[in-house]
């Protein structure tokens, strides 16, 4: 792909670069189309991101309606079709705030103001359209071929809530049709499996106006909670954590000692307790420290394995709230570990099999990604590189691929971030670890080495579901609501095709409750085929027993699978010993 650079220099494009480019030039074309239908618009940002493209619009008291969007996405194919050259100029900084003052642009007179004073300024221009940019762009507007106008929201100029809103519309581009076909089916799809519409149908949360951004659990939606920390529990007994648990509330002090007040007091909830400050736990480390530090530790101690299913509370804004993925309190699956430094390694490598094994557990396929240090952070360099170099060593050692993200870590250390993908295609991060020398150094954490010397104890953060709330989310959008048979609120729901089969109907419920099965019989007077639909398609139930005069008088059921029309005849005893099978092994 011929892309133009703000040196006026024409070339091809690296591949990994073409999307980008792609995307940043559709933004320049969806401004331009705005223009010409809105004349009086003005412009601020219009970039590229991961999603797509947008361009942060002010139209005065103009309100877009659907309707706006599709005019824009029509005016856009028109330009695409006029195949306007795209070329590029540089101007000084004071000429530059001439060219945008006689055009209007207010905003990009702003950032210009922003600029040092001996910038050069570069422009690319399409058409009667000229935009600031650094580029590069595509070099002819019929180069792009497949996009789509998606939607718009507000957006503060310069993200900042005192500034005047403004309007960002959103779009979406690609190389191909195919490939933007292809990536809108999966937002159809994946509107099918919201985890909003999916919790409300099967009755797992709640939310309301009452506690934005603080979920409720209904009791179905604890089946599945109850269950996941059951089997947190399990596999972390199994692999030699003791389990914790820490206050909901600690003073500011302690706060300040971990570097949490200063990197992180916006984000924290904090109340007034006899005249002293105390904060709201957003995350579970102080906590686990203070355990730590309570008792004198050798070296035989070492690695010490300590585990928390802990509440934390985190301030979110209003905005970026959603459903159970953007909360404001959530349980941290935590554990944190420490270790001397010999031990960093191999308890990296443990934690990894870990959570390979239960991402394994749950089909999910992962990308693996190490963050180093931010800008702003604590501790010496020999220690950041220290640590860092303890997580590249331990992920050699286990073969594992992973990119570098530069500048991504936490404040105390670097670490290794898990990005699932879904059943459709989709990534989320969830898991993660995080290697910290800082926070054993602010507390004085010591234990006696093998000489009775003090030493100082390495620390390691890691989770597995990450929040517990938002992986269930990411469960629900993943299965569809289609739970695995041993997740699954209703694990099996007998429906009677008459009152004639009510007696054994009640004794297959009851045999099936005694057997520890999560079961429900549905006896109203209603069709058959209605009550098979709802138990299919709203409650989706991994297995339904239809019962009729025939399964009554043979001592059998007649067993529907979830995803199936079809029915299989067993006898109650053969359809027990399966599912309880599926549930012990947790299929």
């Amino acid at each position: 792909m011929k892309v133009i650079y703000n040196n006026g220099i024409v070339g091809e494009a690296l591949p990994e670069e073409e999307l980008h480019i792609l995307r940043h030039s559709a933004a320049h074309i969806m401004a331009q189309a705005i223009s010409r239908l809105f004349p009086h618009a003005k412009f601020a940002y219009g970039p590229a991101n991961e999603k797509g493209f947008y361009y942060d619009v002010d139209l005065g008291e103009t309100k877009l309606t659907e309707e706006d969007l599709v005019r824009i996405e029509s005016e856009m194919k028109k330009i695409t079709k006029e195949n306007l050259p795209i070329r590029t100029f540089t101007l000084p900084r004071e000429e530059a705030i001439k060219l945008m003052e006689e055009r209007g642009e207010i905003y990009k007179v702003e950032h210009i103001g922003d600029l040092p004073e001996d910038a050069v300024i570069s422009f690319y221009q399409q058409g009667d359209y000229i935009d600031m940019c650094v580029g590069p762009h595509i070099t002819y507007t019929k180069a792009l071929k497949a996009f789509k106008v998606m939607d718009q929201s507000g957006a503060y100029w310069k993200n900042d809530k005192n500034n005047k809103m403004l309007t960002r519309i959103k779009g979406i581009a690609f190389k191909t049709q195919p490939e933007l076909d292809e990536y809108l089916h999966m937002l159809e799809e994946a509107e099918k499996r919201d985890h909003r519409k999916i919790g409300r149908e099967m009755g797992l949360f709640m939310l309301c106006d009452e506690a934005p951004g603080f979920p409720f659990f209904l009791p179905k939606g604890m089946i599945i909670k109850n269950a996941l920390v059951d089997y947190w529990r399990e596999i972390h007994t199994r692999d030699n954590y003791v389990e914790v648990q820490t206050p909901l509330i600690m003073n500011r002090h302690l706060w300040e000692t971990s570097g949490h007040w200063d990197h992180y007091k916006d984000n924290m909830y904090s109340t007034i307790i006899d005249e002293e400050t105390f904060c709201v736990k957003p995350m579970n480390c102080p906590g686990g420290v203070m355990v730590y530090r309570s008792t004198p530790h050798s070296y035989r101690d070492l690695p010490m394995r300590v585990g928390e299913l802990g509440l934390v509370h985190r301030h979110e804004l209003k905005g970026a709230l959603h459903g159970l993925f953007r909360v404001r309190c959530f349980t941290q699956d935590d554990a944190h570990i420490f270790m001397r430094r010999e031990q960093i390694t191999d308890e990296i490598v443990g934690v990894v099999h870990l959570i390979n094994e239960v991402y394994t557990k749950f089909g999910f396929k992962y990308a693996v990604e190490l963050s180093t240090r931010p800008e702003n952070s604590m501790g010496s360099d020999e220690d950041w590189e220290a640590a860092t170099n303890g997580l590249i060593t331990a992920l050699n050692k286990l073969g594992m691929p992973y990119t570098i993200n530069e500048g991504d870590g936490a404040f105390y250390g670097p670490k290794i971030d898990f990005h699932l993908e879904d059943s459709i295609g989709r990534t989320w991060q969830c898991g993660t670890i995080q290697l910290d020398f800082q926070m054993p150094i602010n507390f004085e954490l010591e234990y006696v080495d093998e000489k009775g010397e003090r030493q100082r104890p390495i620390m390691v953060h890691r989770v597995c579901f990450g929040s517990i709330e938002r992986f269930i989310g990411v469960l629900t959008e993943h299965f569809a609501g289609k739970f695995p048979v041993w997740l699954a609120p209703t694990q099996a729901k007998v429906l009677l095709v008459s009152e004639k089969c009510a007696e054994y109907g009640q004794k297959v419920y009851e045999a099936l409750r005694a057997a520890g099965v999560r079961v429900e019989l549905d006896n109203r007077n209603e069709k058959i085929g209605y009550m098979i639909r709802e138990a299919q398609v709203v409650d989706r139930v991994p297995y339904m027993l239809i019962i009729g005069q025939q399964e009554a008088e043979s001592g059998n059921v007649s067993v529907r699978l979830r995803d199936t029309a079809q029915n299989i005849v067993m006898s109650l005893d053969e359809f027990i010993a399966k599912i309880t099978k599926e549930i012990k092994e947790r299929a």
